[in-house]
Formats: structure tokens, C-alpha cells, sequence
């Protein structure tokens, strides 16, 4: 290692320069220090930037016999004794200014004001030293010998240290954990050095040590209690290789510094700077960009909140999702973020990033009010992959929304809030995610629930579906038998986000929709299901029989088939079978565990290996059908959820016109619930059949799905004037509206062409060879499809 640092010194120097100058730019602009104290740590890191310079230049001009040689290197030589005691000079002050205001000690202790005469005797030394061989001489050569009395200059720099650290030691309360370490380290880190230096010769590891400390110590009191960074910053000085890669990661560093300052600002932004900046990076990725804008974007996004640091905690404490609050507030940041960015003038983009980053595409953002590509592109890149984040996060006034509702909020506001090219990529992205997702995500049920009142804790929801599921656990009543209540019950319900809710705006927010709640006994309660149908099993154990078990075993078994759930129940002295209606196919169903003094344990969920049928499940209420009228060229198709069903598939040859009315379901809440158009060839004409090979499928609301599609697509979509805004687009569709489709072929070319409520599509599909036949059909998702007329 110190091969290494020998022959590397001169650039781990200059590094380490360059580390003092930029901390002390930092704390130029720092507000949360008192004066005194901002002024001794700049003063700490002016006196360590001229210790390692004046260091630097003694090796640089050592061996040089010019007139410029020879001054330098004794100017150097001295500066590097005098400046060694002065930095101990420094942080004395620094000590001591933090006993007089943390520690409220009006008196310093006498131990300081030794330890401060001591490093100004030091400075005499120094003094004395360049007119005498005390401490070095130089040869002819002009070159730098340890004198006689060279280890007379290590007693200040040892000693002061070790006193310093007895009076900091003794006042241990008045220093937080942070900085008590970062004070250890601080005084006995050169020590150390210095003791290794006696022996070895030609490199200034006490030096070095002693400027890594100084900056250390900003570090620590920048970010207080969270150490991670200061360990990161410490192993990647150590690892940088190469200027451009070392200065690369003193940036990276500093980022994060601020980041984490913003953090700390506010609790429920940690770890949202980093996602931000990892899901803009991914826009720009697929956006195309380079991978040096890709950089530049990622860096501008993740210091995109900065101007946090300069708001005050009781405005960002009273949060409470307003657009009011949140305007002035956003205001003010964006104009303190660009402001405290603006100085780093080699990276403009970060200030732009700061600062326009919640202008809207459409002019009524802020702080400008810019419209369109006005907007620095980065900046628009920033808004789209901040409010992902902001919409999918826990804040003060609401939990974090599920993943389709911000798919939404892009999709609605593609071209008005965000700018549409970059809104279009978020959805992909989360399309993506949702998909990856749900193929390798296993969702984590709770091993245990504890239930003191009833429904004091629920579990997540267990979903029910046609594959047939076993949940079983073991349940645990007081010992006392002379105590209250207890027993198991669970909630049937539906939710965005799978859990069960109480608060009004998460019942709004997560559309929670409670159908009923069931006991293990004869007892049970309806709400929003249709009906609950319960039949009780023959062969029960008598009821009384399992009174007073410490433990006992309850187990459902649950499945589900269209609109209807079985569930059978069975406890140690009951056993029952339950049929739920619910209140239409389209709508999830989920089970969450509960009780009243009550604990569950040994809760799991296991597959019986058995799918649910349409003869297994008895019918207590009848199908809701919203397609019951006359048809006409194809049959009325009901859709009940995500592409369910479709009509049949309608061969293209020259051009064809159809016609329908569409209706959303009453359960229909999203945009994208409306009709779907389907361009594929299969052997026998119909969806999923067989050869099946999809071409195009196009959203009504204006989205299209052609990633993986063995054609190419080129899709189209227009908002024209009278397009009356996604609200009333949904209430259309949801009273029920009529649409045309028009496809037309031309050898291995089909055009698709539709327009609806002010939204105009069109679809080129190429590369489709020209013999084979090529079918469109109607599917969708939530919405009922009658009176389907094809000419």
C-alpha cells in the first residue's frame, strides 16, 4: 500500500485539494450552521486545502536547483510544519465552539487553552525551524533531509490531539454518536499516521490524514446521523483512479450529501430522490438519449428536490396535499433548488432540473409557467418520473396509490400535465413492472395476527380465485376462561391495494368496497355483496366441545367462479359452507384475516391443485347482464375484465366498416375501461385460437400495444377541439355511446381508423404477409358491447 500511495501522493493530493475547495463552496451556502461555527469549518478546510498544496509543491519543486525551485521548496517546507500545527489550532476552536453551544459549558476548559498554546508554540517552532536544520535541511541538490530534531515536530501534532480527546471524552453527552466518532477519528486517525511516518520516508500520509479528516468532519456534520455516506465517500476516495473518474465520484458523493439533507427534511422522502432519478434515467433511456444525457438526466433529477432544504419544517409538517399548500411551497423550492444549484455552473442542467421541473406541458405549471418543448426537455423528463414517484409513495396525508392509478393520471394528462412522448414511455414502464410483477412477486401474508379488540389488525388481503385455495392457521384465546370474547372472523372485501381500510380518503382513494364479514360460527354480515348464502356441514362436533382449547385449528378452503365465491369454514366444532354473490364478475375479491381477543398464528396459504368450475358453485343470485338486447350482425359481448371476451373475429379483405354501441360497466372506474380493437390471423377467426398471432391492439381512450408484435406499426392518435376531458369521456362511456371502426387492406398493409368523443386514431400495420387472412374483433376491458353492425 504505501508503494501505492508513494507513487500516486502528488494525485491523491491534488484530489484531496480539490475536495477541501469544494466543501468549503458547499458551506458557503449551508443555513443550518451558526456563523461562528460555518466560519471555523471553513477556516479548518482553507488551512487543509494549503496544507496539501504547499505538500504537493515540495515534491513537485523538490530536486529543482532553478531560483524558483529553490524558494518554493523552503517556502513549501515551512508552510507544511506551520500549517500542521494550525490545523490543530483549528480544530480546538472547533471543540471548543461546540462545547460553548451544544454542551452550554460558559467556561472552556483549561485542557483546550493548553492544547491551544501548545499548536501556537508549534507555529514558533515552525518559525524557528526554517532558519535552523531543527526539524530538515536540503542538500545541494536542493532536495529535503530529516534534521536531528525532526521528531520534536510530532509532539505537538501527537499530544494536542490526545488532549483534545480527553476533554472531549469527558463532555461525551454533549456530542451526538455522529460526531463523537467523527471527533475519534479526527484526532487519533493522523496519530496513527504519524507514528507510521517515523519510519517510513518520502510520502506525507500524516498530511493526507489530516486534510481526509477535516473534510471528514463537514461530512459528519452535514449529515449528521446517517454515516453511510461518509463511509461511501471515504472507500471511493480510496478506490478513484484516473481524474475525470475520481472527480466523477466526488460529485456522485456530494449528490448524495444533499440528498440526504433533503431527506432529513422530510421523513416521508427517503429514498425518493433515487427513485426518481432511476426511473428518469429509464425514460431517457428509452427515449433514445445518449448515454451521456442519460447521466445528465439521472444527476438533474436526483438533485431535483434540493431546494427542500431551504423550506421550513413546520410548511413541509403541514402538507396536506392541497393544490394551494402545495403550489407556494413547490414555489419556493423550485426557486432555493436552482438557486443553490445555479453555482455549479459546469452542470447547468442540474439548476434546470431544479428549477423546471413542475412546469406543466400545457402553461399553468410554475415558477415560469412555460408551455410545450419551452420546457428544458430535462426538466419534462423529471416531472414525469417525480410524479410517478410522488403518486406510488406514503405521505402524511395518504398512503401510497397502486401503480394503474398513476398509469392513469399519464395517460389523462399525456399532452395537458406531461409531455406526451415521455408520459407514453412511463406507462410502458409500468406496464412492465406490473407485468414482471405479477409473474414473480408471491404476495407476503402476515405468519401472525394479534386481535386485542375486534378488527384491531386485519390481515393483507388473500385473493380468491378460480384456483382453489387452503388458508388454515391455529388460533390462541386467553388462558383466562373468565375472560372476554374470542374467536377468528374474516372480511371479504375489494381493494386497489389489497387491504382493508377505515379512513375515507384511503376508502376513496383504494375504491374499497366491503361485501361482508363471516365468523367461524353461524354469524355473518352483508354489506356490499349481493348475497351470503350459508349452509352448515354435516358431522360438526358439538359447539360447546371447543370451548376453552388453548389452541385451535381453523382452515378455508376458497374459490371462485364468475361472480360467486364458495368458501367452506371449518373450525374444531363448526364446519360450514358460505356462497357470495358478488356484486358483478368484474369486481376482485379478497380475504383478510381477524378476530377479537384473539391471536392467529401459523397462518399459510397453500394450493389445493383444483380449479373452480361452474357446476361447484351454486347460484344465489342471478348474473348481472348488461347485453340483453336485440343484436345484430355479430353477438353482444359482455367483458367483465381485462379482455375476457370478444366478439368473433371479422375477416379483412378490401375495407370494412363497424359499427356498435358501447357501454362501461357500472364497476368501470379507469379510462382505459372501454373498448379494445384486435388485429390478429388465427385458423379458425377467433381470439386465442389456434395459430393465433396478434398484430395491433388499440385502446379507444388512445393507446395502442405493438412492443413484440412480428409487424410494424405505426399508431397515431390526435386530441381534436372538441375532445370534452377524460371526466366526461369516462361519463360518456358510461351512459353508453356509439363507434365506428374503420379497416381497410391493401396487400400486406391494413389501415385501422376510428374517432370517438374527440379522440382520433389511426393505425398502419405493415409486413404482414399478403396470403394470409387477417381478422379484427372487438374486446376491451369493463364494458358491454351490443348491437354489432359490420358492412
Amino acid at each position: 500500500m504505501f508503494d501505492f500511495i508513494r507513487v500516486h501522493q502528488l494525485d491523491l493530493m491534488l484530489l484531496l485539494c480539490g475536495a477541501c475547495a469544494v466543501m468549503t463552496i458547499l458551506l458557503l451556502f449551508t443555513r443550518f450552521l451558526s456563523g461562528s461555527r460555518k466560519m471555523i469549518l471553513i477556516l479548518m478546510e482553507v488551512i487543509a486545502f494549503f496544507l496539501l498544496w504547499f505538500d504537493r509543491s515540495a515534491y513537485i519543486y523538490a530536486g529543482d536547483t532553478s531560483h524558483t525551485g529553490y524558494i518554493m521548496v523552503r517556502v513549501s517546507n515551512f508552510m507544511v510544519f506551520f500549517l500542521t500545527s494550525a490545523i490543530i489550532w483549528g480544530a480546538n476552536l472547533y471543540i471548543g465552539d461546540w462545547l460553548k453551544n451544544e454542551g452550554k459549558i460558559e467556561t472552556i476548559p483549561k485542557r483546550l487553552i493548553v492544547a491551544r498554546l501548545m499548536s501556537v508554540a508549534g507555529m514558533m517552532l515552525a518559525v524557528v525551524a526554517s532558519f535552523t536544520d531543527l526539524y530538515y535541511y536540503f542538500d545541494e541538490a536542493n532536495r529535503y533531509h530529516r534534521g536531528q530534531g525532526f521528531l520534536v515536530a510530532y509532539i505537538i501534532p501527537v499530544l494536542c490531539p490526545i488532549i483534545q480527546f480527553t476533554v472531549v471524552r469527558d463532555h461525551r453527552k454533549a456530542f451526538g454518536n455522529l460526531i463523537y466518532r467523527s471527533m475519534i477519528m479526527y484526532i487519533f486517525v493522523p496519530i496513527i499516521c504519524g507514528i507510521i511516518q517515523i519510519f517510513t520516508y518520502g510520502i506525507s500520509i500524516v498530511n493526507m490524514s489530516l486534510v481526509a479528516v477535516s473534510v471528514s468532519l463537514y461530512i459528519f456534520m452535514y449529515l449528521d446521523l446517517n454515516n453511510r455516506v461518509m463511509h461511501a465517500y471515504e472507500i471511493e476516495i480510496r478506490t478513484m483512479q484516473g481524474e475525470q473518474d475520481r472527480m466523477q465520484r466526488l460529485f456522485d458523493q456530494t449528490a448524495n450529501a444533499f440528498v440526504c439533507a433533503v431527506e432529513k427534511k422530510d421523513e416521508y422522502k427517503k429514498g425518493n430522490s433515487v427513485r426518481v432519478a432511476e426511473y428518469a434515467r429509464k425514460i431517457a433511456q428509452q427515449a433514445g438519449k445518449s448515454e451521456e444525457d442519460c447521466k445528465k438526466v439521472y444527476y438533474g433529477a436526483l438533485l431535483h428536490d434540493v431546494g427542500l432544504i431551504g423550506i421550513p419544517d413546520d410548511v413541509i409538517e403541514k402538507e396536506t396535499g392541497s393544490d394551494r399548500t402545495d403550489h407556494e411551497a413547490g414555489r419556493q423550492k423550485t426557486l432555493i433548488g436552482e438557486e443553490i444549484l445555479s453555482s455549479i455552473r459546469e452542470y447547468p442542467y442540474l439548476a434546470q432540473g431544479a428549477h423546471y421541473s413542475h412546469e406543466r406541458y400545457n402553461g399553468t405549471g410554475y415558477p415560469e409557467g412555460l408551455k410545450g418543448n419551452d420546457i428544458p426537455e430535462i426538466a419534462r423528463i423529471i416531472a414525469v418520473a417525480d410524479a410517478f414517484v410522488s403518486m406510488t409513495t406514503k405521505k402524511r396525508y395518504r398512503d401510497e396509490l397502486p401503480y394503474f392509478v398513476a398509469r392513469e393520471a399519464f395517460v389523462k394528462g399525456s399532452g395537458e400535465i406531461y409531455d406526451p412522448v415521455f408520459a407514453e414511455i412511463m406507462v410502458k414502464i409500468i406496464d412492465s413492472e406490473v407485468n414482471d410483477k405479477t409473474l414473480t412477486d408471491d404476495v407476503q401474508i402476515e405468519s401472525r395476527i394479534s386481535c386485542s379488540k375486534y378488527r384491531e389488525n386485519v390481515s393483507r388481503g388473500i385473493s380468491v380465485e378460480e384456483d382453489i385455495n387452503r388458508i388454515s392457521f391455529d388460533l390462541i384465546c386467553p388462558d383466562d376462561k373468565d375472560s372476554s370474547f374470542c374467536a377468528p372472523s374474516i372480511v371479504l372485501f375489494d381493494s386497489y391495494d389489497g387491504r382493508t381500510h377505515s379512513d375515507e380518503k384511503a376508502i376513496e382513494a383504494y375504491h374499497y368496497l366491503e361485501y361482508g364479514e363471516i365468523w367461524f360460527d353461524r354469524h355473518s354480515v352483508t354489506t356490499g355483496a349481493r348475497n351470503i348464502a350459508e349452509r352448515e356441514l354435516a358431522g360438526n362436533e358439538p359447539e360447546a366441545a371447543m370451548l376453552y382449547d388453548k389452541t385451535k385449528s381453523y382452515e378455508i378452503i376458497a374459490g371462485r367462479y364468475a361472480d360467486h365465491l364458495k368458501l367452506v369454514m371449518r373450525s374444531p366444532g363448526y364446519a360450514k359452507e358460505v356462497i357470495v354473490a358478488l356484486p358483478s364478475r368484474s369486481k376482485a375479491a379478497y380475504i383478510g384475516l381477524t378476530g377479537e381477543n384473539c391471536t392467529l398464528i401459523n397462518i399459510s396459504i397453500d394450493p389445493v391443485g383444483k380449479k373452480t368450475g361452474p357446476d361447484d358453485i351454486p347460484v344465489i343470485a342471478k348474473p348481472l347482464s348488461y347485453i340483453d338486447h336485440l343484436e345484430s350482425d355479430l353477438k353482444n359481448v359482455q367483458i367483465d375484465r381485462w379482455r375476457s371476451a370478444s366478439t368473433d373475429g371479422i375477416e379483412i379483405e378490401g375495407k370494412i366498416r363497424i359499427g356498435f354501441h358501447t357501454m362501461s360497466l357500472p364497476g368501470a372506474e379507469l379510462i382505459w375501461h372501454c373498448p379494445y380493437i384486435v388485429l390478429f390471423s388465427s385458423a379458425d377467426g377467433t381470439v386465442g385460437g389456434p395459430d393465433y398471432q396478434e398484430y395491433q391492439m388499440i385502446k379507444l381512450n388512445g393507446e395502442d400495444d405493438s412492443e413484440g408484435k412480428p409487424c410494424t406499426n405505426r399508431f397515431v392518435m390526435k386530441k381534436s377541439p372538441d375532445f370534452p376531458g377524460w371526466d366526461k369521456w369516462k361519463e360518456k362511456n358510461r351512459k353508453g355511446m356509439e363507434c365506428e371502426i374503420f379497416a381497410e387492406r391493401k396487400g400486406g398493409q391494413i389501415i385501422i381508423r376510428t374517432q370517438n368523443l374527440g379522440i382520433s386514431l389511426e393505425n398502419r400495420t405493415t409486413g404482414i404477409d399478403e396470403d394470409k387472412k387477417v381478422y379484427i374483433a372487438i374486446t376491451g376491458d369493463q364494458v358491454a358491447l351490443t348491437d354489432i353492425r359490420v358492412s
